[in-house]
């Protein structure tokens, strides 16, 4: 595909509490743009603040997307993801807008911009389903072990708690022979877009104070009864509530842990988190970082996409 050809697309990423949000309202006004959500999370309804969903007064009459599309009982894919999103792409330039995806779900962000296949590796439902029997009986950990000798690198990028992943991951290996990051080595590095990949970062030490401050923050909003009302509904060994803020919050409402030392989690199981996505995003992505503490970093930011939009900025396509 010529470069000419491709539709123009804004991406911002960062790891979890660096201020993506207020940023993002900042340059949608600037571009006019419309969002759409990079959050593995924040598609299902009813889970607000433990994913740090946007509220109503933040978007600024901004539009948003893929929020709130799912109910918590429900599955959702990265392959999901990447229909829906490249379809909103198409849409909001058929109105003359400008779209941008902000998040901080790396793989789902990824399938988007490049030509990522899902449908490759082939599917065992019987092996699968002997693995779940499996999760039910012995917990997780002895498969997510499996995963570290078999496939290390996956096992890095995939949290111990994200069961479905770890099985999938150890499905692939079954029917194939090849790792899951096979697979993904051998996906296409092109961009199907002509991408601006925008990256917020800051200090180590500050973000990690600002996610223990943001956990505080999220429990005087009442996070523990957004995830007590989920567990009252019978959610259980769900998709959606594997999520950071909400399984830990769980093992303290099943009796598990005491209310502190699950608060203590939720702030250590952030911070690796935000470890993670960083690395991630070094690894996979050839990405424009900016500091947040620069004061000057929303000029900085703006200056960049412009010359991006005019042309004037040949972004690399790997």
């Amino acid at each position: 595909m010529a470069h000419a050809t491709k539709q123009k697309l804004i991406v911002l990423i960062g790891p979890t509490a660096v201020g993506k949000t207020k940023t993002s309202i900042h340059l949608a006004n600037t571009f006019n743009a419309e969002i759409i959500s990079g959050d593995s999370m924040q598609i299902y309804k009813g889970m607000d603040i433990g994913t740090a969903k946007i509220t109503e007064k933040e978007m600024a009459g901004v539009p948003h997307h893929l929020i709130d599309i799912r109910d918590p009982m429900e599955p959702f894919s990265a392959a999901e993801f990447q229909q829906l999103v490249r379809g909103k792409i198409s849409e909001i330039h058929s109105r003359g807008k400008m779209p941008m995806i902000v998040g901080g779900t790396g793989l789902y962000i990824q399938s988007v911009i490049f030509d990522y296949q899902f449908t490759e590796a082939p599917g065992d439902a019987e092996y699968r389903f002997s693995l779940e029997k499996e999760v039910k009986e012995n917990g997780i950990a002895p498969l997510y072990d499996d995963l570290r000798r078999i496939d290390p690198e996956a096992a890095r990028n995939i949290h111990p708690n994200n069961t479905r992943r770890v099985i999938r991951a150890l499905e692939i290996y079954h029917c194939t022979g090849k790792t899951m990051t096979d697979y993904q080595v051998g996906q296409s590095h092109e961009l199907l877009y002509d991408t601006a990949l925008i990256g917020l970062n800051m200090d180590r030490e500050k973000l990690y104070d600002r996610i223990n401050r943001r956990v505080d923050l999220m429990l005087d909003e009442g996070l523990l009864e957004e995830v007590k009302t989920l567990f009252d509904l019978g959610v259980r060994e769900v998709q959606s509530v594997q999520a950071i803020g909400y399984k830990e919050i769980y093992e303290y409402l099943e009796g598990n842990i005491s209310l502190e030392r699950a608060i203590e989690d939720l702030k250590q199981n952030s911070r690796r988190y935000a470890k993670r996505q960083l690395t991630w995003f070094r690894n996979k992505m050839d990405v424009n970082w900016f500091d947040v503490t620069d004061e000057n970093h929303h000029q900085k930011i703006i200056k960049e996409i412009s010359e991006f939009i005019a042309g004037k900025l040949k972004l690399k396509s790997n």
